[in-house]
């Protein structure tokens, strides 16, 4: 199984997503993870998490109110 990442501005427009098949859905979690806020700062609103091409869930690129 091979784990992706898609990224997609306000629009619903896709985003050049960094290379990112991961090997395991914690893997791609952390991979996310890590490099989230850069994608929001580059105008990716959304991350959809694909396996072997299908999708698994979508996630909002937003912090969180304070």
């Amino acid at each position: 199984m091979t784990w992706t990442w898609k990224l997609e501005d306000a629009d619903g427009n896709a985003i050049d997503t960094p290379d990112s098949d991961l090997g395991s859905q914690g893997d791609a979690e952390s991979w996310l993870g890590e490099r989230w806020r850069d994608f929001a700062d580059q105008g990716a609103t959304a991350a959809i998490l694909l396996e072997d091409g299908r999708q698994v869930y979508r996630m909002e690129l937003s912090p969180a109110e304070e």
